[in-house]
């Protein structure tokens, strides 16, 4: 299959971020071409070493990962979500070590890099806080004519948040940069709480990808512990929230929106009790808003990791 979706990945990785790494790595149409990692769930560090030993029992250490902003904008690191991802961001599984660090460069100087190399065709996918994505514009104000598109998990428009009730985690640990990213003229495509809370995994998939059998897919499946335990009180049952695996699937055409509303998005920078609110409004630069999509994720998503056939490397 001929490579069309050439995608560089932001995040903060935790437990749903490393499975849509593993989405991403396991798809024939997309060139992952680089990382970086922010403060969210877990350390920009603490993301890099999980991102690059993910990578390494893929066997795909080719791609490079740059280490971004630790602090917001505004204020500091709030310590991230060891309740919902564990204290080392991926449920307290211990990954074997790979034997490369991350590159020189900052996360904003690696979205701009790969930008620039692929100019017009690259798709940023940022499932963390936005920190990098702003400083990368102000590091290259000519950024946004250089990316096909720019895909956010973040934000609950029409519905409750997740951090507060009013806001969503990845937008409320840094509101200013969020501003500068939805005002910036290039093509957002929002993937909020408004549709990844409709699609969930289980034990069922979780069993499906331990018995797989390989280290990579071990890795996830043990993981998972973690975050089902979050999420059984929301659920009722056994059950986690794709957030950042559905907004890889919509970034990479492998899930088809069935709802997207388009409006302009207003953010709170306020320090009240709304901070971080993200609300639909009348004018300004029009954001794709996905409410909807039109087949359960978990399903094609499960299938498409466990076709996934890691290079197994050993860490040092």
């Amino acid at each position: 299959m001929t490579i069309s979706h050439p995608v560089h990945l932001d995040c903060d990785t935790g437990v749903d971020d490393a499975l849509a790494l593993a989405h991403l790595l396991a798809r024939p149409h997309v060139d992952l071409v680089s990382v970086s990692t922010v403060s969210g769930n877990t350390t920009a560090e603490r993301a890099a070493v999980n991102t690059i030993d993910l990578l390494s029992l893929a066997g795909r250490d080719e791609i490079p990962v740059a280490v971004g902003a630790h602090e917001p904008l505004v204020g500091g690191y709030r310590g991230g979500a060891p309740q919902v991802h564990g204290e080392n961001g991926i449920g307290g599984v211990e990954l074997s070590r790979a034997r490369r660090a991350p590159t020189g460069r900052s996360g904003p100087e690696q979205i701009v890099q790969s930008a620039r190399a692929r100019t017009g065709e690259l798709v940023l996918l940022a499932i963390g806080p936005l920190t990098n994505l702003a400083l990368a514009l102000a590091l290259d104000p000519e950024l946004p004519r250089l990316v096909r598109r720019v895909v956010v998990m973040g934000g609950a428009v029409w519905v409750p948040g997740n951090i507060t009730e009013h806001a969503e985690a990845n937008i409320a640990n840094d509101p200013e940069a969020a501003r500068a990213v939805f005002t910036a003229e290039w093509p957002v495509t929002l993937v909020p709480l408004d549709v990844t809370l409709q699609h969930s995994i289980g034990v069922a998939e979780q069993r499906a990808l331990s018995q797989r059998g390989t280290a990579f897919h071990t890795a996830l499946a043990a993981m998972l512990d973690t975050y089902l335990d979050f999420y059984e009180r929301f659920y009722g049952e056994r059950r986690a929230a794709l957030h950042d695996p559905l907004a890889s699937m919509i970034a990479v055409g492998d899930s088809t929106p069935s709802e997207v509303r388009r409006t302009a998005l207003e953010v709170d920078p306020s320090h009240l009790q709304t901070r971080g609110r993200t609300r639909a409004r009348e004018e300004g630069a029009a954001a794709e808003v996905i409410t909807a999509v039109s087949a359960p994720a978990a399903p094609a998503l499960l299938e498409q990791i466990l076709a996934l056939t890691p290079v197994e490397t050993t860490g040092a």
